[in-house]
C-alpha cells in the first residue's frame, strides 16, 4: 500500500531528529520507527490511489444515472399530471 522507500525515509528522518547520544542506536531506531509507522498505518482504513480513482469513477457514473432518472421521473410526473387534468376536465363536462 505504501512505498517502502517513503517509510524508510520517514524512519531515517525521525531517527536523525533524535539527540546525538541516541543516534548511536540509529539502525535500531530506524527499524523501530519503521515498524511503528507500518503498524499505525496498518490500523487505518486506507485505500490505494488506484482504488480511490476507481470508486470515484463509479460514483460519477452513479450520479449521472441518478440525474437521468430524476429527469425521467419529472417527465413522467408531468405527463401523469397532464393526463389527470385532461381526465378531470372530461369528467366535469359530463
Amino acid at each position: 500500500m505504501f512505498d517502502p522507500k517513503q517509510l524508510d525515509d520517514l524512519a531515517r528522518r525521525m531517527a536523525a531528529s533524535m539527540p546525538k547520544g541516541v543516534q548511536v542506536m540509529q539502525e535500531d531506531l530506524n527499524r523501530g520507527f519503521r515498524a511503528t509507522i507500518e503498524a499505525g498505518l496498518g490500523k487505518l482504513d486506507l485505500v490505494t490511489r488506484e482504488e480511490f480513482d476507481v470508486q470515484a469513477a463509479v460514483l460519477a457514473r452513479t450520479r449521472a444515472k441518478l440525474e437521468a432518472l430524476q429527469l425521467r421521473i419529472g417527465e413522467l410526473e408531468a405527463a401523469a399530471g397532464q393526463g389527470k387534468t385532461a381526465a378531470g376536465g372530461a369528467e366535469s363536462d359530463g
